[in-house]
């Protein structure tokens, strides 16, 4: 028996993969994100209603300071997340990628828990179930990447213990 979110996904992800959603999505979302994750203290995130989602907490590449950025991900059956930068098929890869490859070691929070995490770039032979993966999730969700004519950069995320 389908789940309402299952529903309500199944309606969503169409709309999500429309030139419409590309454009306005980016606009509209990220300050959504921020003024619910801000009211709930970062308890909720809109688009955990529909997928799972966590903040990934990272270093700046070029400044040194932290960046947060709500992202869907997909867990990879091993404890860890699984993460793609696909910035609604933008031209240009997201900020946080080069973050992650500047300064792989970095935390996410999800569901309101705060975790240390070690990013590691899905080598190229790996891509392909790292898609499916994320596609049996959200169908059709590499469009962006054929659509956004680059490599989209895939990243697991390790959760690692805190030092201290």
């Amino acid at each position: 028996m389908a789940t309402v979110v299952d529903v309500v996904r199944s309606l969503v992800a169409p709309l999500t993969r429309t030139r419409l959603f590309r454009r306005f999505g980016p606009t509209l979302l990220r300050p959504l994100e921020a003024a619910v994750a801000f009211v709930s203290g970062g308890r909720v995130q809109v688009s955990a209603l529909l997928v799972p989602s966590l903040v990934l907490h990272t270093t700046g590449a070029r400044s040194g300071e932290p960046r947060d950025v709500p992202l869907m991900y997909t867990p990879d059956g091993h404890g860890r997340a699984i993460v793609a930068g696909t910035d609604f098929a933008g031209e240009r890869h997201p900020a946080w990628t080069s973050n992650l490859l500047a300064h792989p070691d970095a935390a996410i929070t999800v569901r309101g828990r705060w975790m240390p995490v070690r990013a590691e770039r899905i080598a190229d032979e790996d891509r392909d179930a790292a898609w499916a993966r994320i596609e049996a999730q959200w169908p059709g969700y590499r469009a962006y990447e054929r659509d956004s004519g680059r490599t989209v950069r895939l990243f697991r995320l390790q959760p690692v213990r805190a030092v201290g």
